[in-house]
């Protein structure tokens, strides 16, 4: 028998044979998922050479409908909304989500909070990461109520009445953390302008402590804030008297005794020490008046200047005292999550 003529690249393989490592089979298409031409002067699986560039044997796709079967049952691809340009996610990703008569537009509720464009936000609820009322949205164009439900992005809770505010505030030393004074001492509301009459503060600082304070219209989380039950903690720099023992850390997390009960600190550490003086940073939950002043005292180490640095998950930064700035949309989120929300 004469032996097969081998190909210009020494393969050994006779032209009829495909590529892929088979020959085509009647029917369907080569291995190498194309349309499966026999090749030019190769044997045909019948002994006789075939036509070149003629298709392969009756059943294969033809050329202008030749595409792989495989690609015939390939995932359904996503549909276009034809009258807004944009790709819609196919029915088995769609929600079951009621839309609210008279609602807005989901997109527009998550511009407004500042979460991003409108186009950003349509990219975020295709993408699945936008959450009402525990569900997951995926249409562009569902209703939601912002004023009764809860909308989250990432899984954080975000504001969605427009007319919310959430400000924090470097109280100054000689500033009463109140609204009025008959007095006419310096108070907060000197510095947050017209919005002052309807704002809540989150707990208070002393007359001479500075600081951030968190202030806000939003009465239900300024309510859980400030409640000693939730256990927010809150971060305070404290210029004390040294020498400092090496177990002080020790004595205030495990508890100081006071005339009003003992109270405990959730984290301690010395900044820095200079001479008779030294900076520590101490954390708790607590919210007694004039707590750290007394834990500290009572453990020996009076404090000359006090500066609140952090309120739960948000941090005083830059902000220069006497100054306000609005809580991000990341800030107010892991607020809410701080307290259940």
């Amino acid at each position: 028998m004469t032996p097969p003529r081998r190909d210009g690249r020494g393969s050994g393989r006779a032209r009829g044979q495909s590529q892929g490592g088979g020959r085509s089979r009647a029917g369907g298409p080569s291995q190498a998922g194309g349309p499966g031409p026999s090749q030019a002067g190769g044997p045909s699986r019948a002994g006789g050479p075939s036509q070149a560039g003629s298709p392969s044997q009756a059943g294969s796709p033809s050329r202008a409908g030749g595409r792989d079967q495989a690609a015939g049952r390939a995932q359904r691809p996503a549909r276009t909304d034809a009258g807004a340009g944009r790709i819609d996610v196919p029915d088995e990703g769609h929600d079951t989500l009621i839309d609210v008569p008279g609602g807005v537009r989901l997109q527009k509720v998550l511009a407004a909070a500042g979460v991003g464009s409108r186009r950003h936000c349509e990219e975020m609820i295709g993408e699945g990461r936008v959450e009402v009322d525990g569900e997951i949205v995926r249409r562009y164009g569902a209703r939601v109520d912002p004023q009764l439900q809860i909308i989250r992005v990432d899984g954080r809770r975000i504001p969605g009445r427009e007319d919310l505010v959430y400000l924090g505030l470097n109280k100054p030393v000689g500033v009463l953390t109140t609204m009025s004074d008959s007095r006419g001492r310096p108070t907060i509301a000197d510095f947050l302008g017209d919005s002052a009459e309807r704002l809540f503060h989150v707990g208070r600082l002393d007359y001479d402590t500075e600081g951030l304070m968190l202030l806000m219209n939003d009465g239900e989380l300024a309510h859980r804030l400030a409640h000693p039950s939730y256990g927010v903690l809150k971060t305070y720099l404290a210029d004390v008297a040294g020498p400092l023992p090496r177990d002080l850390g020790r004595q205030l997390v495990t508890g100081i005794e006071l005339a009003d009960g003992v109270a405990t600190a959730d984290r301690f550490r010395v900044v820095e020490r200079a001479g008779s003086r030294a900076l520590v940073e101490i954390t708790l939950h607590e919210g007694r008046k004039h707590i750290v002043r007394r834990m500290l005292a009572e453990a020996g180490h009076p404090v000359s200047r006090l500066v609140r640095t952090q309120v739960g998950p948000v941090s005083l930064g830059p902000l220069r005292p006497g100054t306000t700035r609005r809580l991000t949309i990341r800030e107010i989120g892991e607020l809410y999550a701080a307290v259940g929300l």
